[in-house]
């Protein structure tokens, strides 16, 4: 009787710690501490960090000292603020706008009360007295602010403590004045759309005319208002300006506010299209030059246009363009070099992304970067010492290192070829934070040089490495296979907890597979593969075709058929997963989120019948239904590619699902509608096919929540136990 109560203890007390686990996945307790929110000071010997919400502390670049405290919430005059979200230094360094009150719109905009802080006089202000404001900006002069409140901008001057509208046209679904639209917000990354000339007389702005763009429509049902313990009765609506594959986009133009004459004028870009981005502007080190960077619809075609703010004068400096597409992330590698003579340019001319020097004409000086690799990001050009720093998968595809490269082309690995590094450098240049991690390692954070040499170590996290490797958990390995079209893929794999080579085990494939996204990298994730190892599971994940880091071929050779090529090499990895002896070939799951949720669905609706189930999460099931911005950039508009949507399109081949499905979408999904769910399944209707459904009320595309993110996994999971086990 001891000897059963003992068995039957045991039992409960490996099912309760794998319980845990799990939630502490989800929870986050394995995830890595960061050192957030660095920010380098004029002098490029200093930096500081905001800590504990309440304090803005200086640091010593050099030795890692504090110097001083310059914010401290507690102590401020005038007012008085319990927390602060964030904050941003004037040009001068003499004032600080501190925030609270945070209010997300969508994914990344939001409005704040946001308050002026004097560093010599410890008084701390509101900015504005008349509502919340957004992205508010300083001038270069340190004596003004603009800002956003209900798509109009406004000018808030220091030296007179006076605020005055810049514009008054901006209207909710029709016009918008210098914030980003919902199509720029997502898929430009961008929510901030003005910006000051050098001598901070002139402001520049994209004015968004939404007003021909369809409206998208969904219903919320929990109701903030109603008391606990009564039921909302009736759902409300939520309505946006939501630009579907082919439909109209926001007209966009681009006007400059000049405080002098109190005038607002519209800048002559030359361009003959009407239907274009304007995904960047930038002021060059000229007053007389704005950079204007325009996009065609078809995003195949980048212009770079310097106009002129006083005469409106516009004059195309340079043009790129592309067979596939341009994409526009390179525009935040263009920096313009302190002395105004060159801007560096970040281009895919030759197959590999690579960084060039430009005079300010627009013509070339020299290419900075060659060879089979990838840059993968500009983090500056020091015009005085001529050198480029940048990341670069240049060790391997699976990698990151820094890099700094001179006027000789003498090239510099600042980091130690391992793993994946990404640098947070000083406003000189000489130092910078290095925050590396490896596939079975979590990130460290050095302070180094800008010869590589480590001052100090700023953050180790090795209490995190100690309890996560006290779980004895399965490490994860790389692997590699050539499918049978011969392209060579790249994968990791996770084998269950007391591996037996003889054994036949369930396999779990994990996927993303989006254009130029990168699953498979030496850097440290710690997601719900481990519980699943923990609980029998094999766990694998592969880049297909697409995916990034192996130059422009590769990343961009589903254009125009996006899931064709995909679907192909999931396949693909299936059958190589399904090979190796300790995988039950007839046990095989894949699952995926967003772009993965949509992958998931065409990997389980081809003639190949591999996958026995799938988890699809907040899927899209036909590119019409998604966004202008990044379904064109891949596909064109559905009018010049019909035939590509319908070969990738879950909707078109819901008569050949096999295998069982579980798909969870949020009902407030902004991004990918719950409308993308809702026909597949009618789809499934029509042709005699089953799915499982969950949805999360009210939830975005993200589906947060510290409870809830538990009930999906777990949901998941126990999904996961019914079908492969």
């Amino acid at each position: 009787m001891k000897h059963i109560f003992s068995i039957v203890f045991l039992f409960f007390a490996v099912q309760f710690a794998s319980a845990d686990l799990l939630t502490d996945i989800t929870d986050g307790k394995y995830r890595a501490k960061t050192v957030p929110g660095m920010k380098s000071m004029n002098d490029g010997e200093h930096y500081t960090l905001l800590e504990n919400n309440k304090y803005i502390i200086r640091y010593s670049y050099k030795t890692g000292k504090v110097v001083d405290t310059i914010f401290n919430a507690l102590t401020t005059k005038l007012n008085k603020l319990e927390k602060i979200r964030g904050y941003e230094f004037s040009p001068n360094e003499q004032k600080i706008l501190v925030f609270n009150e945070q209010n997300f719109r969508y994914r990344r905009s939001f409005t704040a009360e946001y308050y002026i802080f004097d560093v010599k006089r410890n008084e701390l202000k509101p900015l504005s007295e008349d509502g919340p404001q957004e992205v508010p900006l300083f001038s270069p002069d340190s004596r003004y602010i603009a800002f956003a409140r209900e798509n109009n901008l406004y000018l808030h001057k220091l030296d007179f403590g006076t605020e005055s509208p810049i514009t008054k046209d901006g209207e909710w679904g029709k016009i918008i004045n210098g914030t980003a639209d919902w199509v720029y917000e997502e898929e430009f990354t961008a929510t901030r759309y003005f910006v000051f000339s050098p001598d901070s007389k002139l402001l520049a702005f994209v004015k968004f005319d939404e007003t021909n763009v369809p409206s998208y429509q969904m219903q919320r049902y929990l109701d903030s208002s109603v008391k606990q313990d009564e039921i909302p009765l009736y759902p409300t609506f939520q309505s946006f300006k939501y630009p579907k594959a082919g439909q109209p986009n926001s007209k966009v133009s681009v006007c400059v506010y000049d405080d002098f004459y109190k005038s607002v004028r519209t800048i002559n870009l030359g361009v003959e299209d009407t239907d274009f981005y304007i995904p960047r502007i930038k002021w060059t080190k000229d007053q007389d030059k704005l950079a204007i960077f325009v996009l065609n619809r078809n995003q195949n075609q980048l212009d770079v246009i310097f106009s002129h703010p006083k005469s409106l004068i516009s004059k195309l400096t340079l043009r790129e363009t592309d067979k596939y597409y341009v994409d526009y992330a390179n525009i935040d590698d263009i920096h313009f070099t302190n002395d105004g003579k060159y801007f560096t340019f970040v281009s895919e001319r030759d197959g590999w992304r690579h960084a060039y020097l430009y005079n300010i004409n627009g013509t070339l000086n020299k290419q900075l970067t060659s060879g089979t690799f990838d840059v993968t990001k500009v983090y500056g050009y020091d015009d005085v010492k001529q050198t480029l720093y940048f990341q670069s998968a240049e060790a391997s595809p699976l990698q990151r290192d820094i890099y700094s490269i001179d006027s000789k082309g003498r090239k510099t690995c600042l980091t130690d070829g391992k793993g994946t590094h990404n640098a947070s450098f000083s406003s000189s240049f000489a130092y910078f934070m290095d925050n590396a991690s490896e596939l079975n390692s979590p990130n460290i954070y050095t302070m180094r040089n800008n010869k590589g040499e480590v001052l100090r170590i700023l953050e180790d996290n090795a209490e995190l490495a100690e309890s996560f490797n006290a779980l004895n958990l399965p490490k994860k390995e790389f692997f590699s296979f050539t499918t049978s079209e011969g392209v060579q893929l790249n994968g990791w794999i996770i084998k269950p907890t007391n591996f037996n080579p003889n054994a036949k085990y369930p396999t779990l494939m994990v996927q993303y597979s989006g254009p130029n996204s990168q699953e498979v990298k030496d850097v440290w994730v710690v997601g719900w593969e481990y519980f699943l190892a923990s609980q029998g599971y094999v766990v694998a994940s592969v880049d297909g075709r697409g995916t990034g880091g192996r130059g422009a071929e590769f990343s961009k050779c589903t254009y125009m058929q996006l899931g064709v090529l995909e679907t192909k090499d999931q396949v693909e990895a299936a059958k190589y997963l399904g090979k190796q002896s300790f995988i039950d070939k007839d046990r095989i799951g894949i699952w995926g989120w967003s772009y993965g949720g949509f992958m998931t669905l065409n990997a389980m609706s081809t003639d190949e019948h591999i996958f026995k189930a799938g988890i699809s999460v907040a899927p899209v099931t036909d590119w019409r239904l998604y966004n202008t911005a990044y379904t064109e950039r891949f596909m064109r508009q559905p009018k010049e590619n019909n035939g590509g949507y319908d070969a990738g399109s879950p909707l078109k081949h819901a008569d050949k699902l096999s295998g069982n499905v579980l798909i969870i979408h949020g009902t407030a999904d902004d991004n990918v509608h719950v409308q993308n769910t809702y026909l597949y399944l009618n789809a499934l209707t029509a042709a005699n096919k089953q799915a499982e459904l969950y949805l999360y009320t009210d939830k975005n595309h993200s589906i947060l929540g510290r409870e809830t993110r538990r009930h999906l996994f777990r949901k998941k999971f126990e999904f996961l136990e019914r079908e492969l086990k």
